[in-house]
């Protein structure tokens, strides 16, 4: 599992204490600027912070940055691209490039979309593309955030069937949404930031239903 404790950024994240058990999918949630990304970047340690995170038996503290970061990918809603090519990010010695065609095909990504230049992807492609290059790279978990917000609905619907397949996998999943149905659909386990504070939260009441009249 996932156990993080005390884990702090000052003054902007509070310390912040939580267990997210293998093999599910938990959700935080709360208002923009409440310190959501800064906490998915503490706890792949890409941030100066305090406290201590652990991944099964892996200890973030004692580990090596670039293995921690392989056990665990963060894909921020913004991904950084730092070659004009898309090929060049998708290296063809990472570990799970033999699956990385099956979900370009669930994403709905055209097959010959590594052929292309980076400045030539729609926002939608590129945070699609995110989330295979952190696949291929074969990690034990992953942090998403926001990472349909960029997306239409039946984008967003081929991206929430893939994380099905990962949790059905056995992969743990941390996403960071302001989507209140998506969490409901995804989510096991759920937190809210408000003003840099982690506090355990229940899953998100439906919107209620318009039953008004439509005007004559």
């Amino acid at each position: 599992m996932l156990q993080v404790r005390d884990l702090a950024r000052p003054p902007m994240l509070k310390p912040a204490s939580f267990t997210l058990p293998e093999g599910t999918c938990g959700v935080i949630m709360g208002a923009s600027g409440s310190g959501k990304s800064l906490l998915a970047r503490a706890i792949v340690d890409l941030d100066p912070n305090e406290g201590t995170v652990r991944w099964r038996d892996h200890v973030r503290e004692a580990t090596p940055a670039p293995h921690w970061r392989r056990l665990i990918a963060y894909v921020p809603a913004e991904t950084g691209w730092w070659a004009a090519d898309v090929a060049t990010h998708f290296p063809a010695d990472a570990p799970a490039r033999a699956h990385m065609e099956d979900w370009i095909t669930t994403l709905g990504l055209k097959p010959d979309i590594l052929a292309r230049q980076v400045s030539h992807l729609s926002t939608g492609e590129r945070q699609r593309l995110a989330l295979v290059r952190a696949l291929i790279m074969a990690p034990e978990m992953l942090i998403l955030d926001e990472p349909t917000g960029a997306l239409d609905a039946a984008s967003r619907d081929r991206v929430e069937t893939l994380m099905r397949e990962l949790l059905n996998e056995g992969r743990t999943l941390l996403l960071i949404t302001h989507d209140a149905a998506q969490a409901r659909r995804l989510g096991q386990h759920f937190w809210r930031l408000e003003a840099g504070r982690l506090t355990p939260a229940s899953p998100p009441e439906p919107e209620p239903a318009n039953h008004a009249e439509p005007p004559a």
